[in-house]
């Protein structure tokens, strides 16, 4: 870790992980002591109530016969079995082969059960959101284009670069809205957007992701 800057108000630190000999990782972090300021945020989309919507464990048994590997209906599910992920409407694995869409997707998430004694530990709720906005930012992409993802297996798919700006204090155990839309993919990369809010209308996280998106050649 490097120590960049250290400031009355903010601080800057660099992190390089290293496998193998190589680097494969390199994270730029800042941080902000809390102060008072001006304020405004964009509204909370509307979407429908978390508890109406159908769970991953759920919803992926509907559609395993569309995965070429009977296995990654499972794969999936285990993967995500720390969080309760529900989309609002159909998964990008859902809408294969179907005719491109709006660029955009919602899903609502929070971990499967409470995180106790983690009132005044809000890093861990920082991290676990951070987790799951990975998971899902890209498929507003593939919606698009009516791609089925990788998991259906017409699409190669890996992340090059991930932002967040954290605005307003969340708890990961409570409901959240994770907004995203693409406004562009070309050259086998796609460009995601992302604002989670929390249940009550707060703007909580920003997210901006850009992702190799590949088409294989038959």
């Amino acid at each position: 870790m490097d120590r960049i800057r250290d400031g009355r108000s903010f601080t800057t630190r660099r992190v390089v992980a290293v496998q193998h000999g190589q680097p494969i990782f390199h994270l730029s972090a800042s941080f902000q002591l809390a102060e008072d300021g001006l304020e405004h945020q964009e509204e909370m989309p509307s979407a429908p109530d978390p508890e109406t919507l159908p769970t991953s464990a759920e919803l992926l048994p509907r559609y395993a016969h569309l995965f070429a590997d009977p296995g990654v209906a499972d794969r999936l599910a285990q993967a995500r079995a720390a969080v309760d992920l529900r989309y609002v409407k159909e998964p990008p694995y859902a809408a294969a082969g179907r005719q491109p869409g709006e660029a955009r997707s919602q899903v609502w998430f929070r971990t499967n059960g409470k995180l106790q004694g983690a009132q005044d530990q809000p890093l861990l709720h920082t991290c676990l959101a951070t987790y799951v906005s990975d998971m899902t930012l890209l498929d507003s992409v593939l919606l698009a284009h009516g791609r089925g993802g990788w998991a259906v297996g017409d699409v190669v798919g890996a992340s090059l670069d991930h932002a967040m700006w954290f605005h307003r204090p969340f708890r990961a155990d409570e409901w959240l809205l994770y907004d995203q839309e693409s406004p562009t993919a070309q050259g086998g990369r796609g460009l995601g957007k992302g604002r989670i809010f929390t249940a009550d209308g707060r703007l909580a996280v920003s997210v901006i992701q850009e992702g190799v998106v590949r088409v294989p050649r038959d």
